[in-house]
């Protein structure tokens, strides 16, 4: 399945902008997921990104974003904490609620996964967590520090070092991963937990997840990440978490569309999606379609809207007749590609409408032939284009009759 990936951007907790990115099937989306990045890393980290791409390309659209300070979000890393840091993913989540969907699973990588724990029970619809390389204490990532903390506890504040970059640390950031009772906090999630966790992990030691799967409650899995690195360096480590995530998921999630309805010959179904205003199934013929409106009119663009599929009809009428044709005189045709587009006019501003006034409805088209055709063959299949079945429907009289099919 295709993926694509939406740049997307919402408030966080301290009141910056945090830059966020979607990835998403073409297809329907069954559900989304919640992602935290490790510390100071990113959402473009290259497992992030990975695992984000696996899911979406099993249906499952993945939300990942910078925490404040990080990234190319807005704010000071210096002003955050462990618990901002939670405060973002609610945020996250608020807004993923409010313009999508709130998020099913929430899955966080190292700290990231330490925050998720934290957040869970203030997102009602997470039925399920994922921790990957998680550590069982947020004051784990002081080790980090160093020498450093030292500097920080006398001064209040210091410049650090990690991972090659320079980041600015203040007390409070030290004071808010003291007492932060995770543990606690997983023993009482009361979700599905799943906790993946290298072995051979040199940055956070296999003995957290141990802890992390004791103070849980079923139901709870634990996988073990053979060989990878605590970053999942390698291609092959992210793409395995996320087929297993994705068949976990799997519970959590819709069993497909609700759609149980077969089209007659010669007749199009089409059966509301119940995901929000917009979304619908189309049956026709034995195949079933999505239709959706773009999100800048408010829809979730989970499939081409219905001019698009108007649009689509014509077009894919228009090639079907010109082949028809060509091949009827024995005329080859190596490519044969028509594009498109729609739009409304003023009726002033068109050359060949009858009426004057008010506006009307444009569609342009343009038709591309590649092959060894002469000047008159290429005249010729234009005109033919105007006299396929769905060009001659658009140009004549339609009578659309409505009626409504009595209940049972």
């Amino acid at each position: 399945m295709a993926v694509r990936s939406e740049s997307v951007n919402f408030t966080g907790a301290l009141g910056d902008t945090l830059a966020a990115r979607i990835d998403r099937p073409f297809g329907p989306i069954r559900g989304f997921a919640l992602f935290a990045h490790c510390f100071t890393c990113s959402k473009d980290l290259a497992a992030a990104r990975r695992i984000a791409a696996g899911l979406a390309e099993r249906g499952i659209a993945v939300l990942r974003f910078d925490f404040t300070g990080l990234g190319h979000s807005d704010g000071e890393f210096a002003n955050t904490s462990f618990a901002s840091n939670v405060e973002d993913l609610v945020a996250a989540a608020d807004w993923m609620r409010r313009e999508r969907r709130a998020p099913v699973v929430l899955i966080g990588h190292s700290l990231g996964g330490a925050a998720v724990l934290a957040a869970a029970e203030r997102i009602p619809e997470a039925k399920a967590v994922a921790t990957i390389g998680a550590p069982a204490d947020p004051a784990h990532v002081l080790h980090h520090l160093g020498d450093r903390i030292a500097d920080i506890e006398r001064d209040g504040e210091a410049e650090v070092e990690f991972a090659g970059r320079r980041f600015r640390v203040r007390r409070a950031f030290l004071d808010a991963l003291k007492d932060n009772g995770l543990e606690a906090m997983v023993g009482r999630l009361r979700r599905d937990l799943m906790v993946f966790h290298a072995p051979l992990d040199q940055v956070v030691g296999i003995d957290n997840a141990t802890r992390l799967f004791v103070a849980a409650k079923h139901p709870k899995s634990f996988v073990s990440l053979d060989r990878a690195d605590h970053l999942l360096s390698r291609p092959e480590d992210a793409a395995y978490v996320a087929a297993v995530l994705s068949g976990w998921a799997e519970r959590f999630l819709p069993i497909g569309p609700a759609v149980d309805v077969i089209s007659a010959e010669g007749e199009v179904a089409v059966v509301d999606a119940g995901e929000g205003t917009f979304p619908q199934w189309v049956v026709a013929a034995g195949h079933r379609l999505r239709a959706d409106e773009p999100v800048k009119v408010g829809g979730t663009d989970t499939g081409p809207a219905p001019y698009d599929f108007l649009l689509a009809a014509l077009g894919a009428c228009t090639n079907m007749t010109l082949k028809m044709y060509a091949a009827r005189k024995g005329w080859r045709i190596d490519h044969l590609e028509t594009r498109l587009t729609h739009d409304r006019i003023h009726a002033e501003d068109c050359g060949d409408c009858e009426v004057r006034e008010g506006m009307v409805d444009r569609i342009e088209r343009h038709i591309s032939i590649d092959g060894p055709l002469d000047h008159y063959q290429r005249a010729r299949l234009i005109e033919i284009a105007d006299k396929c079945p769905v060009h001659r429907t658009l140009h004549g009289p339609i009578s659309i009759v409505t009626r409504a099919e009595p209940k049972d």
